[in-house]
């Protein structure tokens, strides 16, 4: 089972780097997902992250890319809501990459 080293803590994670246990999920994981999935984290990245946990908190399911886009708009205005905006904050998209550095469980089809 590969692991990663987040501040001599060994965190379980699968091959494609997702979380084996999204309870052990903090703020320094994300970063050190963040830093594997090569994206500098900032403010803009985790209202994003805070509001994919907070959606799945409440619902116990990953927020489909339209609602939770719907639910940024609410929140931060359209500017802030649109794929293109999501895609410049996560290149490998929202549901795969920003969800994993979210510590949040791996959506169906996602790799």
């Amino acid at each position: 089972m590969p692991v990663m080293d987040v501040g001599g803590r060994q965190i379980g994670v699968s091959e494609a780097g997702w979380l084996d246990d999204i309870k052990e999920w903090d703020e320094d994981i994300a970063k050190a997902i963040a830093q594997r999935e090569q994206v500098d984290l900032t403010p803009e990245h985790w209202d994003v992250i805070r509001e994919s946990r907070a959606y799945f908190d409440e619902y116990g399911t990953v927020a489909e890319q339209r609602v939770f886009m719907k639910l940024m708009k609410e929140k931060f205005g359209a500017d802030r809501a649109s794929q293109q905006y999501l895609y410049q904050l996560f290149p490998h998209g929202l549901l795969k990459q920003g969800n994993k550095i979210a510590g949040l469980p791996r959506p169906k089809g996602c790799s």
